[in-house]
């Protein structure tokens, strides 16, 4: 729970077969500054003092570019001992249970993330934050994954979908190492969903966004709980 969180919320998916996570970069673009102009009238709004502007493009950083760009973190040069030294100095508890992926998270959820203020695309996660997203073409090591930052914040997620049964039985089995060794952030192994996979799945791109964030960041409203559709029933 946080002005930000909220056990119940809107969501908005969908999968496109035959689109990768470039397509679903160009729909998230004309999607949202459409949304804005029909209920705003313009592709600009104001939060918190500061004017944010959905018309496209948006700017475009790897996560590495990001950390090191921004961050001031080359974590590709960096090994597991140094980076978890750095999320230590930010004061973060549990750091020694910990696996890079995590690692790595914490680092730009505290030294990036606060600062992409305008609609910013921040691509090529590395394999182990992105257990259901396809290895990016010429780099096995990363993955074809997005997430669009605004205000400060995540707004959407979305993959070129993995579509290899036996890639993605491995990446759950890595992940259930990681649950076990204490990262209760991790992908449960789902013996339906591979079944699924191997009888057949088309290059698919995968989207999601939380509605009320969006409606948040729109309206210039400070707590999720002020927007959300449906709030928890309480005594007058």
């Amino acid at each position: 729970l946080s002005r930000f969180h909220n056990p119940e919320f809107t969501m908005l998916e969908f999968y496109a077969a035959y689109l990768d996570y470039e397509g679903v970069m160009r729909l998230t673009e004309e999607m949202l500054s459409t949304v804005a102009r029909e209920a705003l009238g313009t592709t600009t709004v104001e939060r918190g003092g500061q004017v944010i502007d959905f018309a496209p493009p948006y700017a475009r950083y790897t996560m590495y570019e990001a950390l090191r760009e921004i961050g001031g973190v080359d974590v590709e040069a960096a090994d597991d001992a140094a980076l978890a030294e750095r999320v230590r100095a930010l004061g973060v508890a549990d750091v020694g249970t910990m696996a890079r992926g995590k690692l790595i998270d914490e680092l730009f959820g505290a030294l990036v993330e606060p600062k992409l203020i305008q609609p910013t695309f921040i691509t090529d996660y590395p394999r182990e934050m992105s257990p259901l997203a396809k290895p990016k073409r010429g780099n096995p090591a990363l993955t074809e994954r997005f997430e669009l930052m605004v205000g400060g914040k995540e707004l959407c997620n979305a993959y070129s979908e993995l579509n290899d049964p036996i890639d993605q039985r491995e990446r759950f089995e890595a992940q259930d190492r990681n649950r076990a060794g204490g990262d209760e952030e991790t992908q449960p192994l789902d013996e339906d969903f591979l079944r699924a996979m191997e009888y057949g799945m088309p290059p698919t791109g995968g989207f999601g966004m939380g509605i009320d964030r969006l409606v948040m960041m729109m309206a210039d409203q400070p707590s999720i709980r002020d927007v959300i559709l449906f709030p928890t029933m309480r005594q007058e």
